[in-house]
């Protein structure tokens, strides 16, 4: 006599953020009870606030599988869905769960476990004859496996605890790097070694397993756009992949899921060789995977739903050849990080957050105006997903949809995945792992002359509305009508975090409502850009519409009030012409005693000191790793920014340290720290 089918009235989420809102999203669309749990550090987020009933986790936080269970218990929820990362993949958790009555939406903690160690993993690949790839548990053993090879660890994922070794020398120091993240982030320091394929794709594939025999896979995606080994652009069908090796890498999935009886969704992961065709299992993910929405894009199947119909014990009610796929579907993951820093995660508040309205495409979001950034999670923003009839088309929307988001307050990959996604080599479909690496797209939107002059311009006009809607008297005198001709208004703009000149943007209103204007940066010597004729066709509170020179364009537009003690001006981020630009209003009179000293080597985020690679007389080199702080699981490798010898240290080992906190000081050879060094003060 089979057992009675779970009654799912209500579900707790053991995760935050994005996926947390995901799965609200479904639940309540199955008229389920939503419940959330969080930490301190999240009380004010979306997710918390949207649940129909949320609890606060103590110390342990999303780890704590016990604080976890009896929250579920005692807000009513009967199921808990663990969304991606933290217990996800924790078989134990699995297990207590259900041992307290509740359902897990999820495969069985058995093959968790099985799936949650890489090398019973490939075990089982091999034994459903499944190609592998050369590995070996000899930490010592490079040579074994070949050169070069990852570093990976044994428990997890999300790129964490993995590391590329070129030389058998660097190898020591890789596991070492490789086991502490590992025990960070999973609590298990085992790594092992694979063979490294430098020239490679990941393509994973979906699968979907019922209680009752039902075993489908839904295509393939490729995840190929990497950072730290970690994905960053998401897309199905595969760029470039045959109809015989999709079919091949589809059949070996539900083999391998098959033998172990999987249930739920679960992802199979492959790397293909692009030299040679060939594909070899990398693990399964016995989870619902970040890059999920891709997959429901084309096949219109929602795979949360599906969880939730297989854990109550419902049948899949469809076969292989049910499944069927419509057009392309592409995912982008906004991160709040520093492309140009080595993919540094940023920190602080997001100021301004609007995403785009058109074209029209998948925002899966954790965060709204005023959410703080901080260190103590992945630093993903959101999902992007756009749809399209073709590849070509669903990149276009997903790029523009990027262009047009209204952000401001935390630096993040924006103008590198639009740069990616409009390169060339992208679009042809040159998309191997090494792609940021080959090709470098440009990190940062950089505007040609006029269009930055154009977005100057903007700004200053903008300012120039508010300052006048918010004149006490004269606000309704129009600006033409003088009884003697003062000298033209001017507004100076420097770019935030930039070494761009400053622009001065001169104007002068005309009798007929129209301005002159001009734009004279700072190291031209003085010369202004020349005369531009511009209309206001419309000013709000949020934007300006104007025209330059015949050239129309709105402007979205922040402002975040200026600073006066520490010596900054109004903020102002304005989006236009394919990326938001921050400008600060310089003051025209400073605070004095607000400038900081030069030379220091500051935290780039709040973090934990692992290691000071230097004490006081060092001589360093530009380049040269001085500190290594770890923050978000993961360990940062701060360089010495010039040539120059070490006069003050000022943190130790297992020092706690804020953002911007003066790590070292480093004496330029020069006597001068070169321009756009970080200057900190204590």
């Amino acid at each position: 006599m089979s057992a009675t089918p779970p009654t799912i009235t209500g579900v707790l989420v053991a995760n935050r953020g994005e996926i947390a809102r995901r799965v609200f999203r479904t639940a309540r669309g199955m008229g389920l009870r939503c419940v959330a749990v969080y930490v301190d550090a999240d009380a004010g987020t979306p997710y918390v606030t949207e649940a129909d009933v949320a609890v606060r986790l103590a110390d342990g936080g999303h780890m704590d599988g016990d604080a976890i269970v009896a929250a579920a218990l005692a807000s009513g929820a009967d199921a808990v869905h663990p969304g991606y990362g933290f217990l996800a993949e924790n078989a134990a958790f699995a297990t207590a769960v259900a041992n307290a009555g509740l359902t897990w939406i999820g495969p069985t903690a058995e093959v968790i476990a099985s799936m949650g160690d890489k090398i019973a993993a490939k075990a089982t690949a091999v034994a459903a004859g499944v190609p592998t790839l050369p590995s070996s548990e000899d930490l010592t053993d490079g040579d074994a496996v070949g050169y070069p090879l990852l570093v990976k660890a044994t428990a997890g994922g999300g790129g964490k605890g993995m590391h590329v070794v070129e030389r058998p020398e660097d190898l020591a120091g890789a596991v070492a790097t490789a086991q502490r993240e590992a025990m960070t982030a999973f609590g298990d320091d085992r790594v092992f070694l694979e063979r490294y394929v430098p020239r490679s794709r990941h393509v994973e594939i979906q699968i979907l397993g019922d209680s009752h025999g039902g075993l489908v896979h839904l295509g393939e995606r490729e995840c190929s756009i990497q950072r730290r080994h970690q994905k960053v652009v998401e897309e199905s069908p595969a760029a470039t992949l045959g109809t015989d090796l999709r079919n091949s890498m589809g059949a070996a999935a539900l083999r391998l899921a098959d033998g172990i009886c999987y249930q739920s969704a679960g992802t199979v992961e492959f790397l293909v060789d692009d030299a040679t065709g060939e594909f070899f299992f990398l693990e399964v993910n016995t989870r619902l995977q970040v890059e999920h929405p891709v997959t429901e894009e084309v096949t219109g199947i929602d795979l949360v739903r599906e969880q939730l119909r297989i854990a109550a014990g419902e049948p899949l009610g469809y076969e292989q050849n049910d499944v069927s796929f419509d057009g392309h579907a592409i995912e982008a993951r906004l991160y709040a990080e520093d492309p140009a820093a080595g993919y540094l995660p940023a920190i602080g508040t997001l100021e301004a957050w609007e995403p785009a309205v058109e074209p029209k495409v998948r925002w899966d979001s954790g965060v709204g105006v005023g959410s703080a950034v901080g260190v103590d999670f992945d630093p993903m923003l959101a999902k992007v997903v756009a749809h399209g009839p073709t590849r070509r088309e669903a990149v276009g929307r997903l790029a523009l949809a990027l262009e047009h988001l209204h952000l401001g307050g935390v630096t993040t990959n924006r103008d590198l995945l639009v740069a990616t996604l409009r390169h060339e080599a992208f679009l042809a479909g040159d998309t191997t792992t090494d792609f940021l690496e080959r090709h470098a797209p440009a990190t940062t939107r950089t505007h040609d002359a006029p269009t930055a002059n154009r977005v100057a311009m903007a700004a200053a006009l903008w300012v120039r509305g508010r300052n006048r809607a918010d004149a006490l008297v004269l606000g309704m005198v129009p600006g033409g009508w003088r009884n003697a001709r003062l000298p033209d208004p001017e507004i100076t703009l420097s770019r935030v975090e930039s070494d761009e000149p400053a622009a001065t943007v001169r104007y002068r209103r005309d009798r007929d409502g129209t301005f002159q204007a001009t734009v004279c940066r700072t190291g031209d010597g003085g010369n202004a850009s020349g005369k531009h004729h511009v209309t206001v066709h419309d000013w709000s509170r949020t934007g300006i519409d104007l025209a330059v020179d015949g050239l129309r364009g709105r402007a979205r537009i922040t402002t975040v009030s200026a600073n006066e003690l520490a010596g900054r001006g109004e903020v102002l981020h304005v989006t236009m012409a394919g990326t938001t630009t921050t400008l600060e209003v310089v003051p025209r009179f400073t605070v004095s005693g607000v400038e900081g000293s030069t030379g220091g080597l500051t935290a780039p985020m709040p973090g934990r000191v692992l290691n000071v690679g230097a004490v006081v007389g060092d001589r360093v080199k530009a380049g040269q790793s001085m500190l290594v702080l770890e923050a978000m699981k993961m360990e940062h490798h701060l360089a010495a920014p010039f040539d120059g010898t070490v006069t003050e240290v000022r943190v130790v080992v297992d020092d706690q340290v804020d953002n911007g906190a003066v790590l070292l000081i480093i004496e330029p050879d020069d006597g001068e720290a070169p321009t756009g060094q970080d200057d900190a003060d204590d």
